[in-house]
């Protein structure tokens, strides 16, 4: 595999279009949630996504997600300041699209990690929130897992007893548009015929959204998107992706011990201090 294919499986996508977008499309409740950034908010099953089942919890369960609890508090202290983060070579996912958690990837860790090669001090991806200030704050972090890992395999990193290690699945992009596309930040929003693009007469804002979000703008598409049936996607101009990247799984290690919100589906408050 290349450098490049194994580049499209790093990341949780967390994509959509802003409020302003979502009012003049008229794009109602996205799937799965109807917050801004469905991955980075209340994450659920739903046609975008699936989850790995909890397993009964043991004594070596907590053991374990304690480790990694101390071992992310470790390992990321230098990246409170995200300008270290930039300075070591991460990268920031979509940093012009609105999200509510912004991806900061080391490539190298995350390709050992789509390869099966996990090491819990490098989590591949770095998860920051931005304050009112405009500026990025840490709250966790994220590993990843191969697509065809088993159940097994995925307990063996983090324990399914305590976290829900989560797939993107029924993706559509439009004919065109690859996951390389998406993951290099290229939303084709040149592209003025591009399927997803608001109309240019619905308001002399469109031309200015279609070019910040290309196909994102009018919310059927992509992660978070309406669009979750290969017929529909077909029908709009797109093609259909059964699973997008691979197994993924979020941690947020500085709001206490409670394993409940370090490892839950909820994206906890930024630490204040």
């Amino acid at each position: 595999m290349n450098k490049l294919a194994l580049l499209t499986v790093t990341l949780a996508l967390s994509i959509s279009a802003p409020a302003f977008a979502h009012d003049m499309a008229a794009m109602g409740d996205m799937d799965g949630d109807s917050a801004p950034n469905a991955m980075g908010g209340q994450m659920g099953m739903g046609a975008h996504m699936v989850m790995t089942a909890s397993r009964p919890q043991t004594p070596q369960d907590l053991e374990r997600a304690h480790v990694v609890l101390d071992t992310l508090r470790r390992a990321l202290i230098p990246y409170h300041d995200y300008r270290v983060a930039l300075s070591q070579g991460y990268q920031i996912f979509l940093p012009t699209v609105p999200q509510e958690v912004y991806h900061f990837t080391d490539y190298t860790a995350a390709q050992q990690e789509y390869i099966g090669h996990s090491d819990l001090r490098f989590p591949g991806s770095l998860l920051y929130v931005k304050n009112s200030s405009g500026d990025y704050v840490l709250i966790g972090a994220m590993y990843s897992a191969p697509a065809d890992y088993t159940p097994d395999q995925l307990d063996a990193i983090i324990p399914l007893s305590i976290a829900h290690w989560h797939a993107h699945t029924n993706i559509c992009l439009p004919n065109g548009v690859t996951l390389n596309d998406v993951l290099r930040g290229d939303v084709h929003g040149t592209q003025v015929d591009m399927p997803g693009m608001l109309p240019v007469s619905s308001s002399a804002s469109a031309p200015a959204i279609n070019q910040q979000l290309g196909f994102l703008a009018d919310g059927r598409f992509g992660f978070t998107g309406k669009i979750a049936d290969a017929a529909t996607c077909e029908a709009a101009g797109g093609h259909m992706l059964k699973q997008a990247f691979g197994w993924m799984v979020h941690v947020y290690p500085f709001n206490g011990d409670d394993l409940k919100v370090a490892f839950g589906m909820s994206v906890p408050k930024a630490p204040t201090n």
